[in-house]
């Protein structure tokens, strides 16, 4: 006997289901995925369970989030931001000169942090107004500053590190509560907060998410989508100084080389953190679940001794994975 031939009622009900789980598999995907790679991990190295491996996994994890902080305000209004990681190694070295310049006291320490701030602040700025004044794409503009922050860095500092750091900051960097929890990680968590209910709870956050969904529906509500956009580039600058100055900080030094790549794994943990490429979607927790899962790669792979390029290998794959879960996402609407 041959089967029955589906009704449309029954093809609309599977359509439907399959819409319910895409939706329900894309708002929790990755916390999934970030459990089972603990879970893993543990099995094959219970040391990986230990309070120094956290404490040393959350601390590393700082460097990438607060990047990929700002970088989630930039890919919600479709944009991308490229220099990231150069301007954390050049904010590194402008507040390392400047407290090297004043000496190893508290003006120095606070002075050299403004100047970092400042330095990724700057250059935030200038992407924004590249991309929403010159009408330049996001990806050339900021690939452009990337190269212009990568050589600065490099005629200021001669290629050397800056060591003469105050001992408040390199304190700070290496200091934690408890053995468990960092101080990095700590302001990091704060910033965190700060950002995701700036995002989640305030107009600004709703002009962000309507210039991402639709730029010119956004202008004709009044939405001065210019300047907004020179803002968010300001915050994703603003963020990357911070990263700088964190990263100097943990070493006790500001590198030139620091931040290198580390634009690519920012931009990674907000994609894979649910931020959709197209704009209009993300959200600060699922970009902390993102950067999570790759600073655990990170330390995972060298507690059970392998190669650390596989955790570009393995990064490479969950991306993947969450472009596909995002385009199945959208072509089920």
């Amino acid at each position: 006997m041959s089967n029955p031939m589906p009704t449309a009622t029954t093809l609309n009900s599977t359509k439907h289901q399959r819409i319910n789980i895409m939706e329900k598999l894309g708002d929790y995907w990755t916390l999934c995925v970030l459990v089972v790679i603990i879970l893993v991990f543990g099995i094959l190295a219970p040391s990986f369970f230990s309070a120094f491996n956290f404490l040393s996994t959350t601390t590393s994890a700082t460097e990438i989030l607060l990047l990929a902080i700002g970088e989630t305000f930039v890919i919600i209004t479709s944009g991308i931001d490229l220099s990231v990681g150069a301007v954390l190694g050049l904010s590194g070295i402008t507040a390392g000169m400047a407290m090297q310049a004043l000496g190893n006291d508290a003006l120095s320490l606070i002075v050299g942090i403004l100047v970092g701030l400042l330095t990724g602040l700057i250059f935030g700025l200038v992407n924004g107004f590249v991309v929403a004044k010159m009408n330049i794409t996001p990806f050339i503009a900021t690939l452009g500053t990337m190269g212009i922050a990568s050589g600065i860095t490099f005629l200021l500092s001669n290629g050397a590190d800056i060591t003469a750091l105050p001992t408040p900051l390199t304190s700070f960097g290496s200091g934690n509560i408890a053995s468990f929890i960092s101080y990095p990680v700590i302001v990091t968590a704060l910033l965190c907060v700060i950002s995701g209910i700036a995002l989640a709870k305030s107009r600004f956050g709703v002009h962000t998410y309507a210039i991402g969904s639709n730029q010119e529906a956004a202008r004709r509500t009044g939405i001065n989508v210019p300047r907004h956009i020179i803002k968010i580039y300001g915050i994703s600058g603003l963020m990357a100084g911070a990263s700088g100055i964190i990263v100097a900080a943990r070493f006790a030094s500001a590198s030139p080389i620091s931040g290198q790549n580390d634009e690519l794994n920012a931009i990674a943990a907000v994609v894979i953190g649910g931020a959709s490429l197209f704009g209009g979607r993300g959200n600060i927790l699922g970009t902390v679940v993102g950067s999570i899962i790759i600073a655990v790669l990170a330390s995972g792979l060298v507690i059970v001794n392998v190669q650390a390029y596989w955790q570009t290998v393995a990064v490479g794959m969950i991306i993947i994975a969450a472009v596909f879960v995002e385009q199945l996402r959208h072509r089920n609407k």
